[in-house]
């Protein structure tokens, strides 16, 4: 199931990468890019450098993930692609809120970090 996005492209992304821990319908309204999934490309197993060193030999420039430490357990200044980081894998969360997603890989630029930031659903009562 796709949603839809209100976003207009500002940044330079075309092929985005999506961690193995990214929902993979959130993939399909991320129609300015082109978009592929690390465990198709057999780099489920890949330690987090060697998945940034493979994404940017293979062109990628923008890589989801919900792996919030990222930035503390790799050097990103050398490296130059995009790490967009999602607070969460909960796909009902992400469908009720893709533009801050859409707007955040629509606007990653080389090397950037991009924290998105998601409404979450009021709790629901329990009976």
């Amino acid at each position: 199931m796709c949603w839809q996005s209100t976003s207009t492209r500002s940044g330079s992304v075309s092929r985005v990468l999506f961690d193995v821990n990214v929902p993979r319908p959130a993939s399909c309204r991320l129609i300015r890019h082109a978009v592929e999934f690390a465990n198709e490309r057999g780099w489920r197993e890949l330690t987090d450098g060697d998945l940034l060193t493979a994404a940017e030999r293979d062109g990628f420039d923008a890589m989801p993930t919900l792996d919030s430490n990222l930035r503390y357990q790799q050097n990103l200044a050398i490296h130059r692609i995009a790490i967009v980081a999602l607070p969460t894998n909960a796909w009902p969360v992400i469908r009720d809120n893709p533009d801050p997603v859409i707007r955040a890989v629509d606007a990653a630029s080389p090397g950037s970090y991009p924290d998105v930031r998601l409404a979450r659903p009021p709790p629901q009562p329990k009976p």
